[in-house]
Order: structure tokens, then sequence, then C-alpha cells
């Protein structure tokens, strides 16, 4: 079985920077893409980066280019997802999720139908 934790959350100042971790365990971590996606209060949960399995791809949501960073370190199965410039409108769970790596485009990075396992999520609070 395959399992994902997150960790890294917390409260952070507007401006401040906070780094996630996504420790997978059960599989190599080599064997999936691994995507980020966060759920904000009374909002639908929506893709916030992904990385291929051998790292030479990544993607990221609009609001997110330029101030967070997705690497991974295969050899510690760990994901990181560095937030920097953070602001009030980054609040949110944030899941980290593992899907085929095969299926992966600038169309598919961003469907939850194509991981087929998350982990419980960490919440980033970003207030004054």
């Amino acid at each position: 079985q395959v399992q994902l934790v997150e960790s890294g959350g917390g409260l952070v100042q507007p401006g401040g920077s906070l780094r996630l971790s996504c420790a997978v365990s059960g599989r190599p971590l080599n064997y999936y893409r691994i995507g980020w996606f966060r759920q904000a209060p009374g909002k639908e949960r929506e893709g916030v980066s992904c990385i291929s399995r051998r790292a030479d791809t990544t993607y990221y949501a609009d609001s997110v280019k330029g101030r967070f960073t997705i690497s991974r370190d295969n050899a510690k199965n760990t994901v990181y997802l560095q937030m920097n410039s953070l602001q009030p409108e980054d609040t949110a769970v944030y899941y980290c999720a593992a899907g085929d790596p095969t299926i992966l485009t600038q169309f598919t990075w961003r469907r939850e139908d194509t991981y087929a396992y998350w982990g419980q999520g960490t919440q980033v609070t970003v207030s004054s």
C-alpha cells in the first residue's frame, strides 16, 4: 500500500516562506509523478504544481508561478514544495498525490482522477 504524508505546514506572515514535504512509502517514489493540490475554505480543490517521475518536467498553476518551486529527491522518497512570497490567498490545506507517470501533460497534471494515492493534507495559513 502506498502512503503519502505531508508535513511542513503552519502559520506564516504575508511575504514569508514555507517548505512542504511529501514523504512516500510503500513503493519507490520514482514510480510516480507527484502533484501538489490545495483546498481553501469554501472552494474546490485545485492543482498547484506537479513534477514528473525523473524531475525533468514541472507544471505550476498561474497563481503560484515564480513563487513556488517543486522538487523531488527519489533517494529519500520525498517531494518538496518551496513556497515563497506567501499571500493570504495561499491559505489552504495542501495535499500531495501520486499519479501515473505515463499520462503527464499540461492538460492532465491537474486532473485529480489521474492520481491514485493521496495524503491527508497539511494546513498552511498566511496571516498577519
